[in-house]
């Protein structure tokens, strides 16, 4: 699909500002989006949904959660009520950068009017000297704790201002290029020219405490030529050391080797820093990234590709810690991680990049969005006991509008070039038209990829063309599912991949994970390329300690999952299947938008009888709770102390749960019947009042029927040190008795500690519902795992 005439190259904009060549760049560059036509089954239909969906939706839900009111507010310095966070400003950017790539590729006249509205009102709210935060311009009568009493004093910890700029300066790029406008260009430059006035070498030093402003000021140097904007960039990753390493910033960049902190920010630092590297060719950057992503890719990625193994900081962990239930792997941590990786392969050239781009793509970064385009998650957690529900919005809606800027991008990461050789690096029914020096080129890929390894590539040149194509081998077709040693195949293919040129077999050579067809290229050749693609079961290294004893499906670059809705009784966790089984593969049209269906024969455990025998059914990682919430697990059992058996029902686990307060999320995990390691247990779902303390708060349990209780035991959620439930001041039980709540006799005293189940006796009583009273601490909020009835 040839480019619409209104979309600007970055070479067209360089000219209109006058601005000379820019000397260095990455040695390979991508096929940009708008010279690619996604016509496959697989992802035309989900950047559809994204254009026509969720988008839309996007800007409504700006308008509706006051994001647009913000910069209404800061323009009138009116001290209006604003939302949240001092970063919702990013929100609306990143919905005008998604509708300007959608605009690149379809136009949209009247959404198109609406951007232009949406920008006149970001206008209005910059100040003279074309600084843009609507948090302070607001001039709220008690302003946002974050942001500091004058510009930039909190930017190094809270504040994100630099952030907001770093959103603005990508989507006036966009906007520019699917326009021709420069409206929201101008702004972004009169914001940059004061941040270059403003910050520099004996100007004042300040590291962002959010990074991705790197990346936009390398946008914005690549349509000006200003080398101030590169210079900026540099200076903000030179001024790192001495700070947190929750935002990296206690080493200096050339001095970091592991990634640390929180992973967001981290992978936008690390693609800050790719770029840099590549523009001005100051390699001691590229040695930085070269080991941080040897550090990620070999102790730190989850199987899905996500990032980011605790909540706490939304942050890396220790090598090897990848728990699943309390996985963070955060969708924006997803999609910094494609950015980082994609960079990576610009720089050097190696298909290892693009296989955890790939992974990442089709598990960790996939799951963020629903079907429909409307529901998100924020954390993608590897299993749940149908405590996640995917949401409409969140206060923090980083994810939701940050998958709606990444979607439409997608193609711009199928194809890439460097002279005459074309890299293939994702299989996705598209089609791509080239300029390369030795001639024009027009490329047709069809697949039924991921759920099938044949891929027919059709070759138009507009001449005989000689060129190479370089078509990547994954890591996954040849029995290896990440560079490293992290996972590893039980029984790995020996099937090799074989390409065919005009229905002749051909030898290739291997070049960085590459088969390199060089030769002379004539209208309607033909590569069919056979990727073979069994299921797998992937293990983990026995360095993670939450995945021994199980193994994960996987079948090309799709990890699976088992998930309630096709499971025995809803339950998963009780499931083992031996690594020796054989796994049947089905195409189900109708579940799911079309899916590939594994189905296996394992065993369900059972503490009430004996083991049952059970068909076990595994769909995409990336489709679960689509149906609403459930349990789910990416990690199968293959030993049997690895799987939880299905407990005996009992009066509380078969009780409606109420609370004071709290979501039916929360409430469920009281009655689950799974017990916790210790009272800061986050792998497992637990029930909290936070933020309410220092006052009464009761959860109950309403039977089925009648029935007599003489004792009960409870284990409390105590995040201490840092967060904020500690155990409770006291707690008291009371039974329904004629209608009212009685307190009961108790024969032993009420415990109160952690780690462990407290308990209390009292005279039986024989009633139909018991509550709990609970005292919360003055200075904290209190919480609960488990509570159980006897």
């Amino acid at each position: 699909m040839k480019p619409l005439a209104f979309t600007i190259t970055i070479a067209a904009a360089i000219a209109a500002f006058g601005a000379s060549a820019q000397p260095k760049d990455y040695p390979i560059q991508p096929v940009p989006f708008t010279q690619v036509k996604v016509d496959d089954a697989f992802w035309a239909p989900k950047i559809e949904v994204n254009r026509e969906v969720t988008i839309p939706y996007v800007l409504r839900m700006c308008k509706e959660h006051g994001r647009i009111d913000n910069f209404i507010i800061a323009a009138k310095h009116s001290g209006g009520k604003l939302t949240v966070y001092p970063f919702d400003d990013t929100d609306l950017y990143k919905a005008i950068e998604g509708a300007s790539y959608g605009l690149q590729v379809k136009r949209n006249p009247e959404l198109e009017r609406y951007l232009d509205t949406l920008i006149q009102i970001i206008g209005a709210a910059q100040e003279p000297d074309g600084y843009l935060y609507t948090f302070r311009s607001a001039d709220e009568a008690q302003p946002h704790e974050w942001i500091g009493a004058k510009r930039w004093q909190n930017e190094e910890i809270l504040s994100h201002e630099l952030y907001n700029c770093g959103h603005l300066y990508e989507a006036a790029v966009a906007h520019y290029q699917a326009t021709g406008k420069k409206t929201l260009l101008n702004i972004a430059l009169k914001n940059a020219d004061l941040l270059v006035r403003t910050f520099g070498p004996g100007k004042e030093v300040k590291y962002p405490g959010h990074q991705i402003v790197e990346i936009g000021l390398v946008k914005l140097y690549r349509v000006t030529g200003k080398k101030e904007y590169l210079d900026l960039a540099k200076f903000f990753l030179e001024a790192r050391g001495g700070g947190e390493a929750y935002n990296q910033a206690d080493k200096r960049v050339v001095d970091q080797d592991s990634a640390e902190g929180h992973a967001v920010r981290a992978a936008y630092m690390y693609t800050g820093i790719a770029d840099v590297a590549a523009m001005t060719g100051y390699t001691p950057y590229e040695k930085t990234i070269d080991a941080i992503w040897n550090d990620v890719t070999n102790d730190k990625l989850y199987i899905t590709g996500g990032i980011g193994a605790t909540a706490s900081g939304e942050a890396f962990g220790a090598p090897y810690e990848l728990p699943n239930m309390s996985a963070y792997a955060e969708t924006c941590a997803s999609i910094a991680n494609v950015y980082w990786n994609s960079r990576m392969f610009l720089l050097h050239g190696d298909s290892k990049y693009i296989d955890v781009l790939e992974r990442t793509l089709y598990n960790g970064l996939l799951s963020g969005v629903s079907l429909d385009g409307t529901r998100f998650f924020y954390p993608n957690p590897l299993a749940s006991m149908g405590q996640n529900e995917r949401s409409a919005w969140f206060d923090c809606a980083c994810c939701i509008t940050n998958m709606a800027r990444f979607l439409p991008s997608m193609p711009g990461y199928i194809y890439a070039h460097r002279g005459n050789s074309l890299y293939v690096n994702l299989f996705v029914g598209s089609e791509v038209h080239l300029h390369l020096p030795g001639g024009n080129l027009v490329l047709h890929q069809r697949t039924d990829y991921p759920w099938d390894g044949q891929v027919t590539m059709e070759v138009h040149p507009s001449a005989p063309l000689k060129a190479d194509l370089r078509i990547r081998i994954p890591g996954w077709a040849v029995g290896k599912p990440i560079p490293g040693d992290l996972y590893y195949d039980v029984h790995a293919s020996t099937t090799p991949v074989t390409i065919r040129v005009n229905g002749a077999p051909v030898t290739y050579k291997e070049e960085s994970g590459y088969a390199v067809l060089d030769r002379t290229w004539k209208p309607g050749d033909e590569v069919n390329i056979l990727l073979p693609m069994p299921v797998q079961k992937v293990l983990a290294s026995e360095k993670v300690a939450d995945d021994q004893g199980r193994f994960a499906f996987q079948k090309g670059p799709v990890v699976y999952c088992l998930e309630g809705p096709d499971n025995r009784d809803s339950v998963v966790r009780n499931l083992f299947v031996d690594t020796g089984a054989a796994v049947s593969v089905s195409y189900a049209k109708t579940v799911l938008g079309g899916i590939d269906e594994l189905t296996v024969q394992g065993v369900a455990l059972k503490r009430s009888s004996a083991d049952v025998p059970a068909t076990v059914t595994a769909i995409p990682y990336y489709a679960w709770a689509n149906r609403g919430a459930s349990e789910m697990t990416v990690w199968v059992p293959y030993e049997r102390s690895a799987a939880v058996p299905e407990p005996f029902p009992t009066i509380a686990s078969t009780s409606k749960v109420r609370s004071s307060i709290g979501s039916p999320r929360m409430l469920r995990s009281i009655n689950d019947q799974y017990d916790p390691k210790n009272s800061n247990d986050h792998s497992m779902p637990y029930f909290h009042w936070w933020p309410r303390k220092n006052d009464t708060q009761w959860v109950e349990y309403d039977f089925k029927g009648t029935d007599t209780v003489s004792s009960s035991a409870v284990y409390w959620f105590d995040d201490g040190p840092w967060g904020g439930c500690r155990i409770p001041a006291s707690w008291q039980l009371l039974y329904l008795k004629d209608g009212n709540w009685v307190p009961v006799h108790n024969t032993s005293p009420y415990e109160v500690a952690k780690d462990r189940y407290c308990r209390v006796s009292f005279d039986p009583v024989v009633t139909t519902a018991m509550r709990m009273v609970v005292q919360l601490p003055v200075d904290n909020s209190s919480g609960i795992h488990e509570w159980s009835l006897e």
